[in-house]
């Protein structure tokens, strides 16, 4: 998804200390525990007007189970994994943007809490080993859903094809570097969280209007994650977006063709059992 908190979130996730040494070890922490922050100038929404200084820190775990991992590429359920290909059920989130704050959407309802599941289904289309690095073809498809933490509401799927570039040990041994590049599209029922205007929330400036599924943009996004220590990791990252030809580009909450975010993220890893797990052959994994 392209919400600019989801956005934050990553950038936390990027950060975690999963890799920074595994081309060393040969065995790793089986579970590890800490703090990731990030933060940086954002979009409130896709095609939104107006960015904002958003920051979070949260705790996180870390798992590395045969088939449920959390990690750097968030929380994954392992269906099926090979150098060539891989099947996760996976998981994602975003956390609430106000609408007062936002003056294409004032006076009318706040975004909430979001939350994302779904497969993620992964293509190895080039690899070098020796570097090493890697071409992927990434095809998630995930579920939305909101919540203002007293219900919850199914909000549609999203489609997000991605071809991703990432390379280990790049300037500094335990480093990754991550560009992605691909389209977003999105059923009605999300386009409609985004872009619609009920008739109750309609002014001269902002006429009612009723989203439609379709193209919502096409983002290009990178981070470049660096080990300072074994527990403590930094991380760089940004995003452009392009919404020309979007489906709702003549929504009134439609404000902007480009959308530009810049981020930055940490994590402190507190606690590392004592019980191991060997390292995978792939590094990436």
């Amino acid at each position: 998804m392209n919400r600019s908190p989801a956005y934050v979130l990553g950038l936390c996730l990027a950060a975690l200390p999963v890799t920074a040494m595994a081309q060393e070890q040969t065995t790793l922490p089986k579970f590890e525990a800490g703090l990731g922050g990030g933060g940086g100038w954002l979009p409130d929404y896709p095609a939104a007007g107006q960015n904002h200084l958003r920051g979070l820190v949260v705790p996180y775990v870390i798992y590395r189970g045969e088939i449920l991992r959390s990690d750097d590429q968030g929380v994954r359920g392992r269906f099926y994994n090979s150098d060539s290909i891989g099947l996760d059920l996976s998981f994602s989130g975003a956390f609430p943007s106000s609408s007062d704050n936002n003056r294409a959407r004032q006076g009318m309802p706040d975004l909430d809490w979001q939350g994302e599941v779904g497969p993620s289904f992964r293509l190895t289309l080039w690899r070098d080993q020796e570097i090493p690095q890697r071409l992927n073809l990434e095809l998630p498809v995930r579920a939305v859903f909101s919540t203002d933490l007293s219900s919850v509401h199914y909000r549609g799927l999203t489609a997000s094809p991605e071809l991703a570039y990432e390379r280990l040990g790049l300037g500094r041994t335990g480093s990754r570097l991550r560009v992605g590049l691909g389209p977003v599209f999105a059923t009605g029922r999300l386009m409609d969280y985004f872009y619609r205007v009920d008739p109750e929330y309609a002014r001269p400036d902002r006429p009612a209007y009723d989203a439609q599924a379709g193209y919502l943009g096409t983002k290009l996004q990178f981070s470049y994650r660096m080990p300072l220590t074994e527990r403590l990791s930094v991380v760089a990252g940004g995003r452009i977006e392009s919404f020309h030809g979007a489906a709702n580009d003549d929504s009134p909450l439609f404000r902007n063709e480009w959308n530009t975010s810049v981020a930055l993220g940490f994590s402190w890893s507190l606690y590392r059992s004592e019980a191991r797990v060997n390292s995978t052959s792939s590094p990436f994994d």
